[in-house]
């Protein structure tokens, strides 16, 4: 999500005023505003002779974009050795020249080549993550811009975002490394602008949620080595403050959405924070109902099932027992439809596809995961010992499927299981003793 004019692109936008249309970004050479972008076709220059590529080098002429384009294709290409090691010379020579970056926007707008742009975002994505708090402030705030308009312009165009998507995600990465830099200091309006973009596009809703995807990663799963633990606590404290907007979004398109691909990216994105959420955002809202109601459906059931593993190995203490048992025993139920009892799994396994696999892969997750720590929830309820028994029935089944990696999950399981059966019988009180004594041998002394 993003800024960019008008009142239903108001995300991501910075603070202040927005530049009127066909005006120069603060600090960011050229017009970008209402320009349009490059296509994502293949670059139709010609080969570049290794002397001519070094022409790129030199900052007092204007980037020849089309010799630009030719010295990234002859890198990826398979023309002669030297033609290829001079290409990769002149690459690595722009890429640590200080000046590069501020030609980027001209390489974006005007270049043919989806790989130049690649290396392009690359060489901006350097500076945004090493040289950020170096450059003047007019400066950060025109790559702010850019980004973020770029990346509107392109998510609300459906035809656009299906054709680039691997460049939305390449900027989406580059956006995400500003918010780590101004998020929420000096971008207090990130969270609610972008909620505020994504219910005016449904594509530009599915984007949002690949942009909250990311930003949680990276706070919660990549920050260390990043990022100082003081900066990553701020990260943590301000999505927890503000997720309320998250899930009342997540909700609403769960709710309301047809479009298979938003639905799928709005799962993605509450596995990923389902792990740090306030417990309060799963038990006291319908979401672990909607997922028990995705779980059926072939387009939904491998995300949903990943969520709700994440739901079912959260170990919280006693208040929440009865949502559990309800969560595992719901899902049984309709796991009993999707692949009855008595399938032989491992030869299932075998002859399915990829998203079949993925399934008996995530049903394993799910089982080994709930039941190392609700395994006495199910045995004390009348309702959940049929269905434990049906669960490591499944699991018993899922043990015997050639994937070493699925074997390791189970016998991780089984050894914990083991290992729970042994101390229980060894804390039971010791037998008295019998007074059964064997007679003697016939004949014996």
């Amino acid at each position: 999500g993003g800024g960019g004019g008008g009142e239903g692109h108001r995300a991501c936008s910075a603070p202040g005023a927005r530049p009127a249309p066909g005006s120069s970004l603060p600090g960011w050479p050229g017009s970008w505003a209402g320009r349009e972008l490059p296509s994502a076709g293949r670059s139709g220059a010609m080969a570049a002779a290794p002397g001519a590529m070094e022409r790129l080098l030199d900052f007092s002429q204007p980037l020849d974009i089309p010799l630009l384009d030719a010295t990234v294709a002859a890198f990826y290409g398979s023309g002669p050795p030297a033609e290829r090691q001079a290409a990769e010379r002149v690459l690595n020579s722009l890429k640590e020249h200080p000046e590069t970056w501020t030609r980027v926007s001209t390489v974006l707008e005007a270049s043919q080549s989806q790989n130049t742009r690649f290396f392009a975002l690359q060489v901006l994505e350097e500076v945004i993550k090493f040289k950020w708090n170096a450059l003047p402030a007019e400066q950060r705030e025109g790559i702010k811009n850019y980004i973020t308009n770029v990346i509107i312009k392109m998510s609300s165009d459906e035809e656009a975002f299906r054709r680039g998507r691997v460049y939305v995600n390449k900027l989406n990465v580059a956006l995400v490394h500003v918010l780590k830099h101004e998020w929420p200091h000096a971008w207090p309006s990130f969270l609610p602008d972008l909620v505020g973009a994504a219910k005016s596009s449904e594509t530009l809703c599915e984007n949002c949620m690949a942009i909250l995807k990311l930003l949680s990663e990276e706070v919660f799963d990549f920050a260390r080595g990043e990022m100082t633990q003081q900066k990553t606590r701020e990260l943590k404290d301000s999505l927890n403050r503000e997720f309320a907007l998250v899930h009342e979004l997540c909700e609403f398109v769960l709710a309301h959405s047809q479009r298979v691909e938003l639905v799928r990216a709005t799962l993605e994105t509450l596995h990923a924070f389902l792990s740090w959420v306030p417990l309060g955002y799963i038990f006291e809202s319908t979401l672990v109902e909607t997922l028990l109601k995705l779980f059926p459906l072939p387009p939904f059931r491998n995300v949903a099932l990943k969520c709700l593993t994440e739901v079912g190995s959260l170990n919280v203490g006693s208040f929440y027992d009865s949502h559990f048992v309800k969560l595992y025993v719901v899902l049984m139920t309709s796991l009993g439809q999707m692949l009855p009892r008595g399938v032989n799994i491992p030869e299932a396994y075998a002859n399915g596809s990829d998203d079949e696999q993925a399934f008996v892969q995530n049903l394993a997750q799910f089982l080994t995961g709930y039941l190392k720590v609700h395994l006495p929830l199910l045995e004390g309820s009348p309702e959940g010992q049929a269905a434990l028994l049906s669960g490591l029935e499944y699991l018993l089944g899922i043990s015997y499927v050639d994937d070493v990696e699925v074997f390791k999950v189970c016998l991780d399981y089984w050894n914990a299981l083991v290992c729970d059966l042994f101390q229980s019988e060894c804390s039971e009180p010791a037998p008295a003793a019998s007074p059964f004594a064997f007679a003697a041998a016939p004949g014996a002394a």
